[in-house]
């Protein structure tokens, strides 16, 4: 039987390509399938795009989405494309709009303590930009060398100074944003404090790219803390102890900026991977750091370690061997991934019950028979375990997907979230009811239907 449709591929590409006045176009089947597959997620329910626009403008942004409107066609936004959870992958038909060369530092005020940027910046190229003005931005996820602004409001990314200086959406000030139907706003400001009509900024943050298109971020920068920065590492018998350490720690006043957390088996990973010996020393590692030492801060620090039967403690205010310290966080995901396919999950807990967490992970692991690797921002209760199997076994075995079930049944039980700072994706967001209960449930989706009728923005990712 013949379908007949009212406009062939090569009709809508020539109108897209008139709607893009200064960015490009592409229809190859090599970007095609570069940009429609995360390279780590082969299991993704995704499809191969129908074209991809890397957009220089907000006019080649409106220009996509009216042609999306127009054809009826899905849009996926992609900045640097590093999602864990399906989030930016492509969809069969799709456009797949990249904000990746919409990539300039527009302004950096340390009068005002902050930063324009457009969303493709990366996040360590606008930090070592404040830097060169003694103001630096505190947000520091694990893919900080590599991930762009744009993707870290999108997902409300989180990261290692979490503890102390909160995730992206704590440090956003503004956005412009471009509405599936064309409209650009202006939201929030260059003011610390904004009170004036409904907290729009915040809605946007975190919205995976189903309510708008994010063009233009407004963040704080902080002034590089006075004094010696510290950094260390200890040792515990297993991460139940490290876990009520860090519980002690982060209400005692000592203000870390960091609070890492290694299990025994990313340890051992990391000293295949380094040419280390940490593994030797206990069951759990404690990477921490301080932005500015004081003489009482070291000394509470020590007694609580001390009380909390931590060994080896190592301290160092050396810039070199600090660095070293924190670049074995950096270097964890490399390490356990290795030659393994994996699923590194995301799961946040209040702080009073991530040392029961850290049982519950061990219990699964047993029971099932899995190999579980945790690791994670301990100091704010963000817990990451990773499922590893062989590499020659490309289905997720049967006994990975019951294990996860059973930690976000568990995380949920304990009061916690089952995505701190990856996301939902496609991954997720058939747990969307469960976490967030009916009527949470059915209002995202009266937002969804009022900022984004046609549902072309991202359509099957965030929420059903």
């Amino acid at each position: 039987m013949t379908v007949f449709t009212a406009y062939d591929q090569d009709q809508i590409i020539d109108y897209l390509k008139t709607q893009v006045p200064d960015g490009k176009v592409a229809t190859d089947a090599k970007t095609l399938q570069a940009t429609s597959f995360s390279p780590n997620l082969t299991d993704a329910d995704s499809g191969v795009a129908l074209a991809f626009v890397a957009a220089k403008s907000t006019a080649d942004i409106q220009g996509v989405l009216a042609t999306a409107r127009k054809f009826h066609l899905p849009v996926i936004t992609q900045n640097q494309f590093t999602s864990t959870v399906i989030g930016a992958d492509g969809l069969n038909g799709a456009i797949i709009l990249s904000t990746k060369k919409m990539n300039q530092i527009l302004e950096i005020s340390k009068a005002d303590s902050l930063a324009v940027v457009q969303p493709g910046v990366i996040n360590a190229d606008l930090d070592a930009a404040a830097r060169q003005q003694g103001m630096f931005y505190a947000p520091d996820p694990g893919s900080k060398k590599i991930s762009g602004i744009g993707g870290n409001v999108a997902t409300n990314a989180g990261g290692m100074s979490t503890v102390k200086y909160g995730a992206t959406k704590d440090n956003v000030l503004g956005l412009k944003v471009i509405l599936a139907d064309g409209r650009e706003l202006k939201l929030g400001g260059r003011t610390l404090k904004q009170a004036f009509g409904y907290d729009l900024t915040q809605l946007f943050v975190g919205s995976e790219g189903t309510l708008g298109i994010i063009t233009e971020i407004t963040v704080k920068l902080l002034p590089i803390p006075l004094g010696k920065p510290l950094a260390g590492i200890a040792f515990f018998e297993n991460m139940t102890a490290l876990a009520k350490a860090v519980a002690a720690i982060r209400i005692s006043g000592v203000y870390p900026s960091m609070l890492e957390a290694l299990d025994n088996k990313t340890v051992i990973a990391l000293d295949h991977y380094e040419k280390t010996n940490y593994a030797q020393q206990s069951g759990a590692m404690l990477i921490f750091k301080i932005d500015s030492s004081s003489p009482e801060a070291i000394q509470v620090l020590k007694k609580l370690l001390t009380d909390y039967q931590a060994r080896d403690v190592q301290l160092t205010d050396d810039p070199t061997k600090q660095a070293q310290l924190l670049q074995l966080r950096r270097d964890m995901l490399p390490a356990v991934f290795a030659g393994q396919n994996h699923i590194m999950e995301d799961m946040a807990l209040p702080l009073s019950q991530l040392a029961p967490m850290m049982d519950y992970i061990q219990e699964v692991a047993q029971k099932l028979g899995l190999k579980i690797f945790t690791a994670g921002h301990a100091g704010d209760g963000n817990v990451h375990p990773t499922i590893v199997w062989p590499e020659e076994i490309k289905e997720v075995p049967a006994n990975v997907n019951q294990a996860l079930r059973l930690m976000f049944h568990k995380t949920l039980e304990l009061g916690g979230t089952i995505s701190g700072e990856h996301a939902v994706g496609m991954l997720k967001n058939q747990w969307n009811n469960e976490e967030l209960g009916d009527n949470v449930d059915y209002l995202q989706h009266q937002i969804k239907a009022l900022l984004d009728p046609l549902n072309i923005l991202n359509p099957k990712r965030k929420i059903n």
